[in-house]
């Protein structure tokens, strides 16, 4: 994370399978959204869109995303925006949204020996009294989802010692 901010949270699972193929899978916004479903739905302008289009401007807002509850009901919206991208390593989001005035999201992934380590680092800042603390309810609940989600698509476990 690149600031502090004052709300943070980090989880790792080490994933059955090579990391390029970990890689197209977390930059494709119809896998997000798999990864996500059923509690979430992130939109985009088109299907099929990656994070690592080359029509992309990085540093630069490339679409607000709303976030649908259950995949309908609009509850928040991201402005995402892609600072750096390793490609097959990593990429940090600098994003703000509806709630928060800074929203921080790294994924690295790291080569094993028996596949794929995914690291989600996520930092934020409230911008209403009150959204901080209920992200950090949220958050940790998703992305621990996400995990799951990740683990059964490709297969692995959750690190001991680090929040899975």
């Amino acid at each position: 994370m690149s600031e502090a901010l004052p709300y943070h949270f980090e989880i790792s699972s080490e994933l059955d399978a090579q990391t390029m193929d970990v890689w197209r899978f977390i930059t494709d916004m119809d896998c997000v959204n798999q990864e996500l479903r059923p509690w979430l739905r992130m939109t985009t302008p088109e299907r099929g869109l990656s994070l690592t289009d080359e029509r992309f401007v990085l540093g630069e807002r490339l679409f607000r995303s709303w976030l649908l509850v259950l995949g309908v009901l609009p509850v928040d919206y991201d402005d995402v925006v892609i600072e750096s991208i390793d490609p097959g390593r990593e990429f940090n989001e600098r994003s703000s949204m509806l709630t928060q005035r800074a929203w921080h999201h790294d994924r690295l992934l790291e080569p094993t020996s028996s596949g794929t380590r995914i690291t989600d680092r996520l930092a934020w800042s409230p911008r209403l009294p009150g959204a901080g603390a209920l992200y950090a309810l949220i958050v940790p609940r998703l992305f621990r989802w996400r995990h799951r989600r990740l683990r059964r698509q490709f297969g692995g476990r959750a690190l001991a010692g680090v929040d899975g």
